[in-house]
């Protein structure tokens, strides 16, 4: 039976609002306000901490990789403090993985998140139990879209790699899927989803009601 792997932030949750929060906290220490709209700036937050603090100090000048570096950290100890104040699970997703496993699929997390905020959200939204395993941005030597760390995922969810789909909202989840040479599903919904289907992945979902049949579909 066919695995399906999960990218986490703009997929399986909104998350973006949290981010954003977290980033603003950082330049408002510099003395720099709120540089990012929880609105405009949410695609940017599915790319990560890094790509919202490029963003922001862009808009102030020129962005210094120092700067970056010493703010990331710091972006992530405020992300955990609130790290589910705003966000929320996408409609329809637990019932559709609860499908899945009824019908045999193992289900399974890996995203570029750090594991240790990854488990947190997950536990801190009721949903931890739903999946058999979580890999993280660190929890092996490499992360998306490194193939093997799809692969890997797959492994420890009692899963074939070469027999798994990716379900995912962005490029990076496309290339990563593509790289190991499985089929992805890409979300329509979410922060990314109006960029999806320019992707051109095996399969597009509109809602999580359509993702069983688009995993049937696949074989």
């Amino acid at each position: 039976m066919r695995a399906v792997i999960f990218d986490l932030d703009g997929t399986l949750a909104e998350t973006s609002g949290d981010l954003i929060a977290a980033a603003n906290r950082c330049f408002e220490d510099l003395g720099l306000g709120p540089l990012l709209d929880p609105r405009e700036d949410a695609a940017t937050a599915m790319h990560g901490a890094r790509a919202m603090l490029r963003l922001g100090l862009s808009r102030v000048g020129e962005v210094e990789e120092a700067e970056v570096d010493r703010q990331y950290p710091r972006l992530l100890a405020y992300y955990e403090e609130e790290i589910d104040r705003h966000s929320t699970l996408f409609p329809g997703a637990i019932e559709a993985i609860a499908e899945l496993k009824r019908l045999g699929h193992p289900v399974a997390i890996c995203t570029n998140k750090p594991e240790a905020l990854a488990e947190k959200l997950m536990t801190r939204l009721g949903v931890r139990e739903h999946f058999v395993c979580l890999v993280g941005a660190d929890t092996l030597t490499m992360r998306k879209p490194d193939p093997e760390c799809l692969r890997e995922t797959v492994r420890r969810a009692g899963g074939d790699p070469a027999h798994c789909v990716l379900v995912g909202d962005t490029e990076t989840d496309r290339i990563t899927a593509r790289a190991a040479g499985v089929p992805s599903i890409l979300v329509k919904f979410g922060p990314n989803g109006h960029r999806t289907a320019d992707l051109h992945p095996e399969a597009l979902i509109g809602h999580y009601d359509e993702l069983v049949a688009a995993v049937q579909a696949l074989g």
